[in-house]
């Protein structure tokens, strides 16, 4: 048999990444083979010494141990994917480290999205001399959801029950095998909403800039936090009835013409104005009421989009709701509330990887084009 003629395995060299570049996180996708050559060997055990051998980067970079997906097959290559994040601001500390390491001449390009593929683009050229295969934000994404999901032994999606009890609310597998037709809202330093129909057929209908990039920059502004995890914690501690005004504060009790508790929010941070109020509230009240505004906003434009679209189901994504069971549990209250129970919100135990796993996929997907070509050549 003519060699040249064989069948060849992927011909892409390791390392494999994604990259998926925010305007608040960095998400970065590594898939490690389990078997390898000689000459694939040296460049793994130098990533493996550092990148897979930690869990954590300096004071901000982070290996999410939990999400690895082990023994799942990619590009004719049978392997583990691994995770991990660091904040977009100190991306200057992270071109110096992969310069320092020589993680750059491992690789001849990256496959990359988010808006920091086309920032930062000039800068991996120049400081690293690696190219950047940009692709686009909601291809990726919808393409990473449906891999994950398929390789996935996490029981990858899921819904809340008894979301409106923080002693009783569990999770709930939800079989996300057929799906269509259902809204994405890919919840980053701002927000999309994305309409789904099939694997192919997606448009983004709305978004809105108030995101979890807002929630960040109001609670450093208000409360001196310095990191999205810092925040979370002081809400977690709060209470924003000290800082919104209710329907009750406005109507001495529930709303029945219009079905609304009185525990409901009327106006966000509606006591502000008032100076003893003022005097009275804490830091973590603060950060409460910051969370409470921009879930519930988003939630809101959610349901709006879910009923203009005809869908039934809204699948919430993205780092804002990374280790934010307080938001999870708002928005599936609300979602239930609001459409009188006809609307369900999901949720991703990935969260905010879906852009980079794309990007994975878009690379192997090149290999295999390569080696198509290769093979018409041939014959």
């Amino acid at each position: 048999m003519n060699p040249q003629l064989c069948p060849r395995s992927m011909s892409e060299p390791f390392p494999w990444f994604g990259i998926d570049i925010g305007g608040t996180l960095v998400k970065l996708v590594y898939f490690e083979p389990l078997e390898f050559s000689d000459e694939e060997e040296s460049k793994l055990t130098l990533i493996r010494r550092y990148l897979t051998g930690q869990t954590a980067y300096g004071d901000v970079g982070v290996r999410d141990v939990h999400l690895e997906l082990r023994n799942i097959r990619l590009g004719g290559r049978q392997g583990t994917m691994h995770f991990i994040r660091f904040p977009t601001s100190a991306m200057n500390v992270f071109l110096e480290l992969v310069e320092s390491k020589g993680f750059h001449s491992l690789a001849p390009h990256i496959h990359a999205t988010g808006g920091g593929a086309y920032k930062f683009e000039s800068e991996f050229m120049q400081r690293l001399n690696l190219p950047m295969h940009k692709h686009d934000e909601l291809d990726t994404l919808i393409r990473g959801i449906h891999f994950i999901d398929a390789v996935s032994p996490l029981k990858e999606c899921f819904y809340l029950k008894n979301s409106q009890e923080s002693d009783t609310c569990e999770k709930e597998a939800f079989n996300f095998t057929n799906p269509y037709p259902y809204l994405v809202a890919n919840v980053g330093s701002g927000v999309s909403f994305l309409a789904v129909r099939s694997p192919t057929d997606f448009q983004r209908v709305w978004g809105t800039s108030l995101g979890g990039g807002t929630f960040l920059g109001l609670c450093c502004l208000l409360t001196g936090c310095e990191t999205f995890e810092q925040a979370l914690e002081l809400a977690s501690r709060g209470d924003n009835t000290k800082v919104d005004k209710l329907v009750r504060d406005i109507y001495g009790g529930d709303y029945s013409r219009f079905n609304l508790s009185g525990d409901i929010v009327a106006s966000s941070f509606g006591h502000m104005h008032q100076s003893d109020r003022r005097e009275s509230i804490t830091p973590c009240d603060l950060a409460r009421a910051t969370l409470v505004t921009i879930t519930y906003n988003l939630g809101s434009i959610a349901m709006m989009c879910a009923k203009s679209e005809k869908m039934e189901r809204v699948v919430f994504v993205g780092n804002f709701l990374r280790i934010n069971c307080i938001a999870m549990r708002m928005l599936a209250y609300a979602m239930e509330f609001w459409s009188g129970g006809k609307v369900k919100a999901l949720f991703l135990e990935h969260e905010g990887y879906f852009g980079a796993v794309g990007c994975m996929l878009k690379l192997v997907e090149s290999m295999e084009e390569s080696e198509k070509a290769d093979d018409e050549q041939l014959c």
